[in-house]
């Protein structure tokens, strides 16, 4: 139906790194239904994200390696109108399948992406307010947007602390991961005239960045996990992101001894691994607090 090169520019795997997000949200609801769980995941990551990737695909052109994709191929018309299209749907299905209020949410994140990448706006050009607006929607936001849909709440019935705290650390988790996206793309983004925060920072700037950000996510979240949890869920997440702490302090310490060792592939696996411990123990944590097929089957 669509072109190979449309196909692999949408970046359905890249879906994978936010998938946190939604399982966050899904290890904490309190009113869990299988359909509605079902269909948030797929208006997500099966359209409202692929859309995001496609779009601003086709607006930096890159010829360098992008997220999700080491050799992208050149982009075309098709690519802006089957990103528009998975817009749409994305839409439509939340109106019909969720709610009214979770499609204008689902209408707003979309348009926010495109000001990511589209040259009337292109928040890429600006290192700090393009990291904010990033790490806010993809975060705080899109964590919002799950938890009011998965439990069929309203903004207000949802605007609690013990929601707001998590929709928080999701942004803050974000902002130490986002600058990290970009260290391997210096080079590309200076052609294109793009100040990422990365670029701003410089390649070991980056990194201590980001360190400083996943140490507040960290203390955040066993904050949260003392408070409205106990010590074992605290002690269940800082065990299950300890791989990716390994594996940071070991490519940075390759990195101190060439900038070079800042390139896609070590990139690449240090957000899989993130994610993957991410996904590990929220769906750990759904698990070991509650009884899971009561929640979803009634």
């Amino acid at each position: 139906m669509f072109s190979k090169s449309t196909l692999l520019h949408l970046r359905f795997p890249f879906s994978y790194f936010l998938l946190p997000i939604f399982l966050f949200a899904v290890a904490v609801s309190p009113n869990l239904i299988l359909h509605r769980l079902t269909w948030i995941f797929v208006i997500l990551h099966l359209f409202l994200y692929p859309a995001s990737n496609g779009f601003n695909s086709y607006f930096d052109k890159d010829e360098g390696s992008i997220g999700g994709l080491k050799y992208p191929p050149p982009v075309s018309t098709e690519l802006y109108w089957v990103s528009l299209l998975f817009d749409l749907v994305a839409v439509i299905l939340a109106a019909v399948k969720i709610a009214m209020g979770f499609a204008v949410m689902v209408f707003v994140y979309g348009m926010v992406s495109k000001a990511y990448s589209h040259p009337s706006v292109r928040l890429k050009k600006l290192p700090v307010i393009g990291w904010l607006v990033t790490g806010f929607f993809q975060g705080f936001f899109t964590y919002l947007m799950c938890y009011m849909g998965l439990n069929n709440f309203d903004l207000v019935s949802a605007w609690q602390p013990h929601v707001l705290i998590p929709a928080v650390l999701t942004s803050v988790m974000l902002w130490a991961n986002y600058p990290m996206t970009q260290v391997y793309q210096h080079e590309e983004d200076a052609l294109h005239g793009d100040l990422t925060l990365s670029r701003m920072l410089g390649i070991r700037g980056t990194f201590y960045f980001a360190a400083l950000f996943f140490t507040i996510t960290t203390g955040g979240f066993i904050y949260y996990f003392e408070r409205y949890y106990d010590t074992r869920q605290a002690i269940a997440f800082v065990l299950a992101m300890a791989p990716v702490v390994i594996y940071f302090g070991y490519w940075f310490t390759k990195v101190w001894r060439d900038t070079a060792k800042a390139d896609y592939s070590h990139t690449m696996r240090l957000n899989f691994l993130s994610a993957t411990c991410l996904v590990i123990f929220f769906v750990w944590l759904l698990v070991d607090t509650r009884n899971v097929g009561r929640y979803l089957f009634d």
